[in-house]
């Protein structure tokens, strides 16, 4: 009797006096001991009122239903085909929902609906593919920001490939541990060429210039994600590098002169059609014709023959130990370079270039660590001049923390 009456006064009743009486009845069906008849009764108002004819209304039923794992069905169902602020409140949170109408809205929502569904916590696969095929940008943000989202590579991807362009895409996927090192490759490629494009676009390099810089960028990305030897993901990263065109010999040479020689092996696998540990087999050789045949095989140029030969010696003899410091190790190039200096004929001009390019930039990171240093030691002397008992106090701080 009580939910007639209440349908009876709605009626007449104005809109924000209604909004009310909505919220109260909610609540009532959620949180009150009703008979069956009166509950029966109540949702069947709930149901009508979603058709009411004032917002107030609707919203003030999404925020007393939105988290409410017993709400009618069929009300949420009705509220979130309603206008995008509305059916938000209810696609970020209801459990009433089911992934099939998770997908359902998000196919057929705007940005608003589709970010509260990419921000619900511990999205499923199937949520997260539907969302990466159709989301607009700001949904694409949110969802790669969500840290229980489960999204598959293969989304990771299809969201790259659509909005690859954006910035905010990119820095959220890039944000994310589980985004495969092939991707996170191509995001920083793709970086490389936009800035690459920018720098050339305002006249500042030439085109060729800022080409060389964006390819030299990409490949200490790559050398860098490979690192790590066999637990590395190198040939994901190898796969990416070739499917753009950007395994060149340079990045395979870059990769072993800066003593993480993962991404060497792995691209000269796939170029060679042979399995990794043949490869290896054939590269670490310590009678030097492995690589030779290998090299061949992987039909390299063979103007960079010797550097290879070069740098795989020097490698072998300062043994795995050594290996992994990460950067160009300009010890090591200093006797690559030693030994191509005496060479002749065609392309040795350009071997000795991309030699001495590689030695200058080496030379560049080198300057910067030092001068941290030096800073770093400046900073302490000025600490020290500032207050003489600063390290006498550093001592005991150390002490404490040993005890």
């Amino acid at each position: 009797m009580i939910v007639r009456r209440f349908l009876l006064w709605a009626r007449t009743a104005p809109a924000e006096a209604r909004a009310k009486g909505a919220a109260a009845l909610a609540g009532a069906y959620l949180r009150s001991a009703m008979s069956p008849e009166d509950r029966r009764e109540a949702e069947t108002a709930l149901i009508s009122l979603v058709d009411d004819p004032s917002p107030l209304v609707r919203r003030a039923l999404a925020e007393e239903l939105a988290a409410a794992p017993l709400a009618p069905r069929n009300v949420v169902l009705g509220l979130i085909a309603e206008q995008s602020d509305i059916a938000a409140l209810l696609l970020a949170q209801s459990p009433v929902l089911t992934e099939a109408d998770l997908v359902d809205a998000a196919a057929i929502g705007d940005g608003l609906a589709q970010r509260a569904i990419a921000q619900r916590p511990w999205l499923s696969a199937g949520i997260c593919a539907a969302l990466g095929e159709v989301g607009v940008e700001e949904a694409l943000a949110a969802l790669l920001a969500n840290p229980t989202a489960e999204i598959p590579d293969f989304s990771l991807e299809r969201i790259f490939e659509r909005a690859g362009e954006v910035g905010t895409v990119r820095e959220a996927m890039l944000a994310r541990d589980d985004l495969p090192a092939g991707l996170r490759q191509a995001i920083a490629a793709k970086v490389s060429d936009t800035l690459a494009a920018f720098v050339s676009g305002c006249g500042w390099l030439t085109q060729e210039r800022s080409a060389r810089l964006a390819r030299e960028s990409t490949e200490r990305v790559a050398v860098a994600l490979a690192a790590g030897g066999e637990a590395s993901d190198a040939p994901a990263i190898v796969d990416c590098l070739r499917e753009n065109g950007r395994l060149t010999p340079g990045v395979i040479l870059r990769s072993l002169l800066s003593n993480e020689p993962a991404l060497a092996e792995a691209a000269f696998a796939a170029l060679s059609g042979l399995p990794l540990n043949r490869v290896r087999a054939l590269l670490w050789d310590q009678r030097g014709a492995g690589l030779k045949a290998l090299y061949r095989k992987a039909a390299m140029p063979e103007a960079l023959l010797p550097a290879f030969a070069a740098t795989v010696d020097a490698l072998k003899h300062s043994g795995p130990s050594q290996r992994g410091a990460g950067g160009i190790n300009r010890d090591l190039l200093a006797h690559v370079l030693i030994a191509c200096e005496a060479l002749e004929g065609p392309g040795v001009n350009a071997l000795m270039a991309l030699l001495r390019r590689l030695d200058a930039e080496a030379a560049r990171d080198e300057a910067r660590m030092l001068a941290d240093s030096l800073a770093d030691d400046a900073a302490l002397a000025l600490l020290i001049e500032a207050d003489p008992d600063f390290l006498v106090e550093l001592d005991l701080h150390d002490l404490r923390d040993a005890a």
